[in-house]
């Protein structure tokens, strides 16, 4: 018998490795979940911290179309606070990263001048929400792990 030929063995190689990087992914969609939620949580709890501040900032400094400076505020204060804990959760996970680049694309949108560095974090928050909404959440979620297989259970008894 012949040994392995040098591409067998690469072959074999990369089926190891991409194994090894598919188990991985739901890990690196929690991480993701977990960071993004992070970001968009802590600007939703500054922005109640001191409400006045906030809406002079949403009246002075930011345009967010066709919305008043108030129902801007306790809209996008809302998204910022309810949206992450369902992210986090993998709870409507789609749902809630397309909730959440709604809320960071008007973000930018509503800077008139906004800063090199602050627009490249939009950007980055941007791409992994789109990978989230295009992708997925990944297993580790509540939809995944809770509520899917009780829905399949209920659907098969019919």
């Amino acid at each position: 018998m012949n040994p392995p030929s040098l591409l067998h063995r690469g072959q074999s190689l990369w089926l190891l490795i991409t194994g090894l990087l598919d188990g991985l992914r739901p890990a690196a969609a929690l991480s993701a979940r977990i960071y993004l939620a992070q970001v968009f949580f802590l600007a939703g709890l500054t922005k109640i911290r001191d409400w006045d501040i906030t809406l002079l900032l949403f009246t002075e400094a930011y345009t967010v179309p066709l919305l008043s400076p108030e129902v801007a505020a306790v809209l996008g204060t809302g998204a910022e606070l309810v949206l992450p804990v369902l992210l986090v959760l993998g709870l409507v996970g789609r749902f809630s990263a397309l909730g959440l680049s709604v809320v960071n694309f008007v973000a930018v949108l509503s800077l008139s001048d906004i800063a090199p560095a602050a627009l490249q974090q939009h950007i980055t928050w941007g791409v992994l929400l789109a990978v989230l909404v295009l992708y997925g959440l990944g297993k580790w979620t509540v939809d995944c792990m809770w509520i899917r297989p009780r829905i399949e259970r209920r659907l098969g008894q019919c």
